[in-house]
């Protein structure tokens, strides 16, 4: 899809990054909108074509990498790479539908192009969004941003409490990527420094608008969407009326708009179960359930998820999963996708509304049965030793047990987290150390 004219071609001349390309940093402020350059392409560009020339030795190196990323998402239940997995399905299905959006027969490639406002004609930044939705929660621990922050986790400190998960998910994706043994999926990727740093651009945008926690990130989302689609309904300051040249106001707010729908497919996707089928939905609905409960029960939990499951539910349809699936219909790129992602929602919605009060009820005693076949409860005083038992203990060989700090809480010491000592240094400068839905 660049300027070169043979396969042959594609693998004379290598990019190969240099120390301040291959530098990520968080302190930049994010571009309201990406540029889309013309020069890396060709003038009879034809679309994105299945018929490109890969070497056997960067399609090993992509699928080490994806094995690497694979290996470093932790065994949680929902954040795991089971739901990268599904966010990638169901991102990748997204963009299909972007691409293939013919209105008619007599529609050509640069009329689509025109329409999906140049995303349907850039392979890059498709491929961006698949490689952030495959890499948005690796290293994911299982509890939200705002428990690190309290926590004071170390990572909390190097991202400066913000956006804390997604970072590190961000850090360590870029990381294992531009280690030397993937040097040839490198040069696929990036043909110039500038679409290296275009890359990192959209990665940063795309896997930062997974963080719905993030209050100021979604007032500015919201801003920047009247600036886009409802210009004449914006009361603020719109930055496209700097610009003197109609040319290029027109290029500003077309790459604005794909900017926010490559968001919209990355958020719409990170909460994909709530759109399709009810089945679906109940599936990782359960698996959120179990991983809030999980953190709850060890301590790294704000509230106990048993109180309120069923109406935080209907709360998170109706402020957040309908008006998404009404935005993915707003902006007018994804053909009949939009429309299936909406019924869906509003579909599921109704369900849970009548079924969800039974169904999270019996999910919660479940998931407490389950619990107390293998943990006793943190909360719950063991029943007192009768005297005979502390008879037995004290004239044991051993003598009477030392009290531990696990003891004191009739917690089994196996299952007691380890002291953390004061950090001496960064514990994030290895991709390999240990680093939200919503």
């Amino acid at each position: 899809n660049r300027n070169i004219h043979s396969a042959a071609d594609a693998f004379l001349d290598q990019f190969i990054p240099s120390k301040e390309d291959k530098l990520l940093s968080f302190s930049e402020k994010l571009s309201e909108t990406v540029m889309f350059p013309d020069v890396a392409y060709r003038d009879d560009y034809y679309g994105v074509s299945s018929d490109v020339a890969i070497s056997p030795e960067a399609q090993i190196e992509l699928l080490e990498y994806v094995a690497k990323i694979a290996s470093m998402y932790r065994d949680v239940p929902f954040h795991n790479f089971d739901h990268a997995s599904h966010v990638t399905m169901s991102a990748n299905k997204l963009l299909n539908r972007v691409c293939t959006t013919f209105e008619d027969e007599e529609e050509d490639i640069s009329s689509v192009a025109a329409r999906t406002f140049g995303i349907s004609a850039d392979p890059l930044a498709q491929f961006v969004v698949v490689f952030s939705s495959l890499v948005h929660d690796v290293d994911h621990q299982g509890v939200p941003n705002a428990q690190l922050v309290k926590e004071v986790d170390p990572l909390a400190i190097q991202f400066d409490n913000r956006s804390v998960a997604e970072k590190r998910s961000i850090t360590i994706a870029w990381n294992v990527l531009m280690e030397d043994r993937f040097r040839e999926l490198q040069s696929l990727i990036f043909v110039n420094g500038d679409e290296m740093r275009r890359f990192k651009q959209l990665l940063i945008n795309t896997v930062l608008a997974t963080d719905i926690a993030d209050k100021k990130r979604s007032t500015i989302g919201k801003i920047r969407w009247q600036k886009a689609f409802h210009p004449s309904q914006s009361s603020t300051h719109n930055s496209l009326d700097e610009i003197s040249s109609t040319q290029d106001r027109v290029a500003s707010l077309r790459s604005l708009k794909a900017t926010l729908v490559f968001e919209q497919i990355m958020q719409a996707s990170d909460v994909a179960h709530t759109m399709q089928h009810w089945e679906t939905f109940k599936k990782w609905n359960v698996r959120l359930y179990k991983e809030l409960s999980k953190g709850y029960r060890e301590g790294r939990g704000a509230s106990d998820p048993r109180e309120g499951w069923y109406p935080g539910e209907i709360g998170f349809f109706d402020f957040y999963i309908i008006p998404l699936a009404k935005k993915l219909k707003e902006c007018g790129v994804f053909g009949s996708a939009a429309s299936e992602y909406l019924d869906y929602a509003l579909e599921n919605r109704r369900r849970w509304e009548e079924e969800g009060t039974e169904i999270a009820r019996k999910m919660v005693l479940e998931n407490d049965s389950l619990i107390a076949k293998t943990v006793p409860p943190l909360n719950e005083a063991a029943p007192a030793p009768s005297k005979d038992d502390a008879l037995a203990k004290d004239s044991s060989p051993e003598g009477p047990p030392k009290k531990t700090e696990s003891s004191k809480n009739n917690v089994p010491a196996e299952l007691c987290p380890p002291k953390e000592a004061a950090p001496t240094e960064s514990p994030v400068s290895s991709i390999d150390s240990p680093g939200e839905l919503v």
